[in-house]
């Protein structure tokens, strides 16, 4: 009998075992639909059907092939293998700024994310794009550890002009930077004023940075010196229950933002 690993390696050799396999797992096939489905030529199915009935993968019924109750366990679990991968390797690059010991979530959640990083001639591309999404978004909700002046400004014009709905947590830390300078500070008296924002300030701090807009998340990430280094937006249901719930924590252990306390 060959070791697990062998038996990986196995399927991993050949895309076409793999399609076979996911295709008969998900139900009965003959040599002739396999073929196109595939592109795999009959003597390449005849030795691939013939490796899988010697490891009692699949069976031959009549003229059809259908994956046995163990040919669908090992055709499930290299799939979420490979999806694995996959999503590994998309955050790879990312993984050292992901806040992790925050997000309670499956990271195969973040399989169809998209991903922004910097480039040398867009070095604020992350932020380019989460702007992009706030000049169009209806409703915004976040908690963040910083609020810096162009989400601020953007989120300003859209809600004073009623275009906007907005609620915000933030570290105190954030809501001190744009109390320091006296225009940042007008802008944000100016939103706090507006119907339709709410904004509360957490003396504990807020360890990470999110924005809820609409039903998309984003997730804005930072090296240890407060340097953007990429953006990670997905409209997944799990990550965007995780986002809700934790701006609920944060806004229950927050205070409301008073005007007169930004001038003191």
């Amino acid at each position: 009998m060959e070791s697990a690993l062998e038996e990986i390696e196995f399927l991993a050799l050949s895309s076409n075992r793999v399609e076979v396999l996911r295709l008969l797992a998900e139900g009965r096939q003959t040599r002739t639909e396999l073929a196109g489905a595939t592109g795999a030529s009959q003597a390449t199915l005849g030795r691939i059907l013939g490796d899988f009935e010697d490891r009692s993968w699949i069976r031959h019924d009549g003229s059809e092939y259908v994956a046995t109750a163990t040919g669908r366990l090992v055709a499930e679990g290299f799939t979420d293998l490979k999806e694995i991968l996959e999503t590994e390797g998309k955050l790879r690059n990312i993984v050292d700024f992901l806040p992790t010991h925050a997000m309670d979530f499956d990271l195969r959640r973040l399989s169809d994310a998209t991903i922004t990083v910097p480039t040398a001639t867009r070095p604020n591309a992350p932020l380019g794009r989460l702007l992009d999404f706030l000049r169009e978004g209806a409703e915004v909700r976040t908690f963040s550890h910083t609020f810096n002046e162009q989400t601020l400004r953007v989120v300003r014009e859209r809600v004073t002009a009623g275009d906007q709905r907005f609620k915000g947590v933030f570290g105190r830390s954030a809501i001190d930077a744009l109390a320091d300078e006296s225009e940042l500070r007008g802008q944000l008296e100016e939103l706090l004023a507006a119907e339709d924002a709410e904004i509360r300030v957490r003396e504990e701090g807020v360890p990470i940075a999110i924005m809820i807009v609409d039903e998309v998340v984003y997730l804005l990430l930072r090296d240890e010196n407060g340097v953007l280094r990429a953006s990670v937006d997905t409209d997944d249901d799990a990550v965007r229950s995780w986002a809700e719930d934790s701006l609920d924590h944060y806004w229950r252990t927050a205070t409301p933002l008073e005007s007169e306390t930004l001038s003191e």
